[in-house]
């Protein structure tokens, strides 16, 4: 099921979701090793600009896939695009708490990284969710023939 969001029939929401991902994931492993290791610097900073990083990412990739969301036709599969966007922006929700938490340099982290996992777990469930559209639904995937 070929989706409107697309450049040359490849989804751009698939192309945009690594860039949220990575940050989201990179700052919560800089929350660990910050926590294994007991070092201050530079980690939670790290962890702070890699969220910001995953936050805009995150954004940028909603944009097309709430376009996708559109068009997708009344049915199940919506129904699992729709737990999808409402589990994403939630995520995106946590952290921008996070960041607003972590901004200016606090000295208790305890919240934030409990924050964090949370989001992560969420984010699983989330892109598991986006791979059932995909893999079930053909969501996103041009079944015409190559020209």
């Amino acid at each position: 099921m070929r989706t409107p969001a697309s450049i040359s029939g490849h989804p751009i929401h698939p192309m945009l979701v690594p860039i949220a991902i990575g940050g989201f994931v990179l700052s919560f492993a800089f929350d660990l090793i910050c926590l294994a290791t007991g070092a201050a610097a530079p980690w939670p900073t790290l962890a702070y600009y890699t969220m910001l990083g995953g936050i805009v990412g995150a954004l940028a990739a909603a944009v097309p896939g709430l376009v996708d969301l559109l068009s997708l036709p009344p049915g199940p599969i919506k129904k699992t695009a729709l737990t999808h966007m409402g589990v994403n922006l939630t995520v995106v929700a946590l952290y921008v708490c996070n960041a607003f938490m972590r901004h200016g340099n606090p000295k208790d982290l305890t919240l934030p990284m409990i924050l964090s996992a949370i989001a992560i777990l969420m984010l699983l469930y989330s892109g598991w969710l986006g791979g059932k559209m995909v893999f079930e639904a053909g969501v996103g995937v041009d079944t015409a023939p190559p020209r």
